[in-house]
């Protein structure tokens, strides 16, 4: 796929519309410190004691649940060197995420999907002429978890997930699961389906490679809101689910891989003839196969993934989460702050740190020297 050609044009898809109370709620979390607190530990706050950087402020995001353990890292690394910038974030999921920057409620999204047509459009009343730019942050697998006792893995295709989520597969005694899986003992246990309550960017990335990968299977389009139809349970953020899905028997969910512990059994995806375990290096192969969005700006970095891709150990069911920054601002103090944060972000520094602490894989150096050119590129309007 890549340095061939184009990709196929991107669907634009409308998610629902966040309320007012959404935003205004986004917004009381981060002026009220509700956001995450990362305490340092004892090197980290010696390390900051000693360093003289000036920069002071405060910088407020909010978003993607996934990125939780990243921003976690990412904050501690980044106290470190500017201790007298404070960086609030609120995870309520992506598409909470990009309202509130959208309505000016924040200065910068976390969000495991980037911005459509109608967003970057809208974006222009709050960002300028030129509106905001997604810039690749984050590269995670999501996995498909489950909790069956004495299974800690299984195989399992593009359509055979498809048939489970769509409600199609209700057993774990299923034929289809079990052709997978020769030899595999499953227990005969209710099968209970668990998925994001909240308009979410890992949803959409599941469903968008559901839709492209089982597409006879799987009939909706991609979209940050579980369609309606299916007999699911229904929880709130990526921890929410994974906590689900950990206290009930026989229950399966996707979610950031991050997420995801050793008390869940985790799918190896289909990939061709192979099956691909979970790991950040199969995520970031994945990801090489990538392209990036036509008819964007110049310094935008969306990124239209191969949800197909038969390449060697290439993990297909991945997601990038982006930073959603405003291409200008207008305050100089709030620039550099954000340009700081976002630039140690990508850097390789803060790409190693989040991996160790987020199970994520660095950005292949060519990403990221993009996206590095992108954040230098926000500049200061009147």
């Amino acid at each position: 796929m890549p340095g061939t050609s184009a990709p196929d044009p991107v669907r634009t898809h409308r998610r629902p519309a966040l309320s007012v109370t959404s935003v205004l709620a986004l917004s009381t979390l981060l002026l009220t410190g509700c956001g995450n607190d990362y305490p340092l530990g004892e090197e980290q706050r010696k390390a900051a004691e000693q360093n003289t950087s000036s920069l002071a402020g405060t910088i407020t995001g909010g978003g993607s649940t996934a990125q939780n353990a990243a921003m976690n890292a990412w904050t501690t690394g980044f106290s470190t060197l500017h201790p007298k910038v404070q960086v609030q974030y609120a995870s309520v999921g992506s598409g909470a995420g990009r309202a509130g920057l959208l309505a000016g409620g924040t200065e910068f999204a976390g969000s495991d999907a980037y911005l459509k047509d109608e967003e970057e459009a809208e974006s222009r009343a709050t960002c300028g002429p030129q509106g905001a730019i997604n810039i690749p942050a984050y590269i995670s697998p999501i996995t498909v978890a489950f909790n069956l006792p004495g299974v800690q893995s299984l195989n399992l295709d593009a359509p055979t997930v498809a048939r489970i989520f769509n409600g199609q597969i209700t057993s774990w005694q299923d034929e289809a699961i079990a052709k997978l899986n020769p030899g595999v003992k499953i227990p005969d246990v209710p099968m209970t389906v668990v998925v994001r309550s909240d308009d979410s960017g890992t949803t959409e990335n599941f469903t968008e490679y559901l839709h492209e990968a089982a597409p006879q299977q799987w009939k909706s389009d991609p979209s940050g809101s579980w369609p309606s139809g299916t007999r699911v349970e229904q929880a709130q953020g990526n921890s929410g689910v994974v906590t689900t899905v950990t206290r009930t028997e026989g229950a399966i969910t996707y979610a950031d891989d991050s997420l995801v512990d050793d008390s869940l059994g985790k799918a190896a995806i289909g990939s061709g003839d192979t099956f691909v375990e979970v790991s950040g290096e199969a995520a970031a192969r994945a990801v090489e196969e990538a392209e990036r969005v036509e008819g964007r700006g110049e310094h935008d970095i969306s990124l239209a993934l191969d949800r197909t891709t038969t390449a060697q150990g290439a993990y297909p069911l991945v997601m990038v989460s982006y930073f959603i920054l405003c291409s200008s601002y207008t305050d100089a103090k709030q620039l550099e702050l954000v340009k700081t944060f976002a630039d140690y972000v990508v850097s390789d520094e803060g790409q190693q740190v989040a991996a160790e602490s987020a199970k994520s894989a660095p950005m292949p150096k060519n990403l990221a020297g993009q996206a590095r050119d992108a954040v230098a590129s926000i500049t200061l309007r009147d």
